[in-house]
């Protein structure tokens, strides 16, 4: 696979990802390299990467705890001192290998360190791959609100390799299709049309569209780095979706969410929006309620639930002015951003997901 150029590093894939890595580390000079893995990571993803490139460079492993619950300050706070700790100057490199938190925390970790050092990003999770491989944001979370603290910052390269997939459960994969599922509505009805089909995870097919969404993303992140207007059509599903993560992850009597359980269910109830709003073909929000359904099954929400939701979506970070700005659609591959929903509608949304 050809690799993408994004706003300046470049994407690799499969082998030449090796190839281009070990050309990398051989050509510049770092006093030392640290690579950031979760508990997970460490043992199914370590191994195998340790086994596909060499260095003369000193390294240390940081390992922190796996999990969104970890995306925060106090582990940012953990990762500076280890750092400090283990002699890092400003020459050192960060390799961050791991899904989004990793990447995410990763990333700001080192951008922050000495007023930033370098890193690399090697995602190992479908979601990572097709949704924090490109863009240059990095981030953690504020309590229990999504990235609310975070800067643009790009790595020196990001590597993909759909090998690491092996290691994924079929949860977390099916948590990164939703993310597919996004560009198949927003840009490529080619990819909903491949995806709508499945009853389980294909991984055939996810691998050829894991590239595609890649390139998607980076188009859009192409001509607008900074999410000022069209970069916003990636939040489809994300304004209500997020407030349910969040509301999920802190409510002590619900199960947590995954990243994309939570925007599934996000862009069913944003499309059912459209199609009141827009005219979206009802057709089309009802096929995707369907598939959302029986893929990642009904989670079971009350009326009790819909007001705190509706209050977390005060945090999103598209607002202005104290106003929710959703991303809706008009047709498949044809989005309007900055649309403001009443909270009757909201509410009308959420029963629509639970019929």
């Amino acid at each position: 696979m050809e690799s993408i150029l994004s706003t300046n590093y470049y994407v690799h894939f499969q082998e030449n990802a090796y190839t281009s890595f070990q050309k990398y580390i051989n050509e510049n000079f770092h006093s030392k390299l640290f690579i950031l893995v979760d508990n997970n990571t460490k043992h199914q993803c370590l191994p195998y990467f340790l086994d596909k490139v060499s260095s003369t460079i000193p390294f240390e492993i940081i390992e922190i705890p796996s999990g969104e619950k970890h995306k925060n300050i106090d582990t940012c706070n953990s990762l500076w001192n280890t750092l400090t700790d283990m002699g890092a100057d400003r020459k050192s490199i960060l390799i961050n290998l791991g899904g989004g938190v990793i990447t995410d925390m990763g990333g700001f970790v080192a951008s922050t360190f000495k007023r930033g050092i370098k890193f690399i990003n090697i995602p190992t999770t479908l979601l990572s791959m097709v949704d924090a491989s490109v863009g240059g944001k990095t981030g953690i979370d504020l309590g229990v609100l999504k990235n609310q603290i975070g800067l643009f910052s790009n790595p020196e390269m990001v590597l993909i390799d759909t090998n690491y997939l092996t290691t994924v459960s079929e949860r977390e994969m099916k948590s990164g299709l939703a993310e597919i599922i996004k560009y198949g509505f927003t840009f490529d009805t080619k990819i909903w049309d491949k995806i709508k089909p499945m009853k389980s995870i294909d991984f055939d097919l996810i691998g050829k569209l894991v590239y595609h969404s890649i390139e998607i993303k980076n188009n859009v992140v192409l001509k607008d780095p900074k999410e000022e207007n069209l970069r916003k059509t990636l939040n489809f599903g994300h304004t209500i979706g997020h407030a349910i993560e969040s509301y999920f992850l802190e409510n002590k009597d619900k199960n947590i969410l995954t990243h994309g359980e939570a925007i599934a269910i996000g862009m069913v109830i944003e499309l059912y929006y459209s199609s009141q709003l827009f005219d979206f073909p009802m057709r089309n929000t009802e096929e995707l309620k369907t598939f959302v359904h029986n893929f990642y099954g009904k989670v079971l929400m009350q009326n009790s639930d819909f007001s705190p939701i509706i209050e977390l979506m005060k945090f999103d970070k598209k607002n202005v002015n104290g106003k929710v700005n959703f991303v809706l659609l008009n047709q498949m591959e044809n989005c309007k951003i900055d649309v403001q929903v009443d909270n009757d509608l909201i509410i009308e949304g959420l029963k629509y997901y639970l019929q």
